[in-house]
C-alpha cells in the first residue's frame, strides 16, 4: 500500500494567503491612516519604551479618535513613567 500524498500547492496560491503587512491593516478605525508615519513605526525606530510609546500613541490620535479621553490616557502613562523612573532612581517622594 502506498501512502497518499496531498498535491503540492501552487506558489501563487501560497502567496495569496500570506498575511498583509501590519501597516496595511488597522483595527478599530482610520485614525492613523492619514499620518506620515504611524506611531508604532516612530516608537520602534527610536527604541521608545512601553510607557512612553503608549503616551505617544494616545497623544497622536486624540483628535481623531477619543478626544480628551485619550489625553487622559496619555497623561496616565506619563504619570506611570515618572513614578517608575523616580522610584528606580531612588528619588521616591
Amino acid at each position: 500500500m502506498s501512502a497518499l500524498k496531498s498535491p503540492a500547492k501552487p506558489r501563487a496560491a501560497m502567496r495569496a494567503r500570506a498575511p498583509k503587512p501590519a501597516n496595511a491593516v488597522q483595527h478599530g478605525g482610520q485614525h492613523y491612516k492619514g499620518l506620515r508615519i504611524e506611531p508604532w513605526d516612530y516608537i520602534a525606530a527610536n527604541g521608545i519604551g512601553f510607557l512612553e510609546g503608549n503616551a505617544i500613541k494616545y497623544l497622536t490620535r486624540w483628535k481623531d479618535k477619543n478626544g480628551v479621553e485619550d489625553l487622559h490616557k496619555a497623561l496616565h502613562y506619563v504619570q506611570k513613567a515618572i513614578e517608575v523612573n523616580t522610584v528606580s532612581e531612588g528619588l521616591a517622594q
